[in-house]
């Protein structure tokens, strides 16, 4: 009987450390999002002061112009429902929308001119910069929230216990960042 009262109070003590480790790692994780978040919200801001800098320049660009405030608006709607894959989604189309703008702003001498514009660009990609950190972290902390929910014995206990893991940032399987650029050193 007292063989059984000290296994249960292992047991007991067990699952408080185990289920307290579980509860700061998904803490954790919501913090780096809301990070990611910030980021985000700044890059959202930051955009539409570019367009209108660079629309009356780029006047033969109009359809890229037009993706990029598409996408920014899909961006800014997405996860409204706490759906983290729109998110991911949805940024990941402003991305690609934002890497043609800034390949295409490399055509223009005019621009590279203008102050402001080198300003917001230079805001932009120091918030790309920031944003790309920002996923990193994240995705080493989902990491360990996950592997702790799989590991034994946590794992009899965690789905129990009311933990799921948490979805890694990713790329999307059809996304342009996965091709390798072109590089042409031949000029």
């Amino acid at each position: 009987m007292t063989v059984l009262a000290i296994v249960l109070g292992l047991l007991a003590v067990w699952l408080v450390f185990t289920f307290n480790k579980l509860v700061g790692l998904k803490n954790q994780v919501l913090n780096a999002f809301r990070q990611i978040d910030v980021q985000l919200k700044r890059r959202h801001d930051l955009i539409p002061n570019l367009v209108n800098a660079v629309k009356g320049e780029m006047k033969f660009e109009k359809e890229t112009l037009e993706r990029v405030i598409q996408a920014r608006a899909a961006a800014v709607n997405a996860g409204q429902g706490g759906n983290m894959n729109e998110v991911l989604a949805k940024e990941g189309m402003l991305t690609q929308a934002l890497g043609k703008l800034f390949a295409l702003t490399e055509n223009y001498p005019n621009l590279k001119s203008i102050e402001v514009v080198r300003t917001l660009m230079e805001e932009l990609r120091t918030t790309e910069n920031q944003i790309g950190f920002s996923r990193q972290f994240y995705n080493d902390i989902v990491t360990r929230f996950n592997i702790q929910q799989q590991v034994f014995p946590t794992n009899m206990f965690a789905a129990m216990l009311g933990f799921q893991p948490a979805a890694l940032w990713e790329l999307p399987a059809d996304s342009a960042e996965r091709n390798v650029p072109k590089v042409d050193l031949t000029v």
